[in-house]
């Protein structure tokens, strides 16, 4: 009989998702604008920036040669495909830059859960 150890994942730390100032409690993540180099920080920065400044910086860190040289590490990014799109009545052009999230876990079910990775 052959014994299987199904082991979870170490997760990517904080400060390497988030920025070197980042801190959490048990209710609240707490960022720093001036760890993503690429985000002009103002008090009015919109959800989208910020987000697009996190996914930004994480191209960097989060990538598919870390993913791939350490088991740990369950998130990598990767560049997507650039499209362009009409939008608008009348079609004004949008550039379409996509950045692609991998989210890996050992397979045992197939809902995603944020706390396997």
């Amino acid at each position: 009989m052959v014994e299987i150890t199904i082991t979870t994942m170490p997760k990517s730390t904080l400060t390497e998702v988030f920025g070197e100032n980042a801190t959490q409690t048990a209710t609240s993540v707490t960022i720093q604008k001036a760890d993503f180099a690429t985000l002009t920080a103002s008090a009015s920065n919109s959800g989208s920036s910020l987000l697009s400044a996190l996914l930004i910086k994480n191209k960097a860190t989060l990538t598919q040669a870390a993913f791939d040289a350490d088991v740990d590490k369950s998130i990598y990014l990767s560049e997507g495909f650039t499209s362009f799109i009409p939008r608008g009545t009348d079609n004004t052009q949008y550039r379409v830059d996509q950045i692609v999230v991998n989210l890996a876990k050992i397979d045992e079910d197939v809902t995603l859960d944020p706390d396997n990775y």
